[in-house]
């Protein structure tokens, strides 16, 4: 029967240090909403030096995603053909774009990636092309391009990398 009084006995004692615990958690809760209101930049000035909490963790995440961490998933190349360098001169650029990205997310990565705000985003979906060799039959990959048309006096310097 001893053995079974020591789960009675924390059972008991279970009872007091939840509400202890909970008693904790308003606190810390109290405390989060405080750091909410808190921007990026004031939580690292705040914090410099010291060991990152989970707050802090999950703001520079959402500040990294902002950044240019999905815009290059969108963007998978600039198109280099006779036709866009026809359009450069309209202040239009050719891209290639991820077949499942739409207007918005296209237009945000490049204002990520080239710092530019484009006026209007344009799609054009290409199917993929049936090929054979030999017996073997096939198809390439459906292809998504997208136009980009800045403002007048912007322009993005597609053929450095390239």
């Amino acid at each position: 029967m001893g053995f079974f009084d020591k789960f009675k006995n924390k059972a008991k004692k279970g009872g007091q240090d939840e509400k202890i615990r909970q008693s904790q958690r308003e606190k810390e809760a109290k405390k989060d909403i405080e750091k909410k209101d808190l921007t990026l930049a004031e939580l690292k000035e705040k914090r410099a030096g010291q060991p990152a909490d989970g707050l802090e963790k999950k703001a520079a995440k959402k500040a990294a995603k902002d950044d240019t961490g999905m815009a290059y998933r969108h963007l998978i190349k600039p198109l280099v053909t006779e036709k866009g360098t026809y359009l450069v001169s309209d202040n239009k650029y050719l891209f290639e774009v991820s077949p499942k990205a739409n207007k918005v997310e296209i237009k945000k990565a490049v204002q990520a990636v080239y710092g530019v705000s484009p006026v209007k985003v344009n799609i054009i979906n290409l199917s993929g092309k049936k090929i054979r060799y030999g017996k073997v039959r096939g198809k390439t990959k459906d292809k998504k391009k997208a136009i980009i048309t800045l403002k007048q006096g912007e322009t993005i310097e597609v053929y450095e990398g390239v």
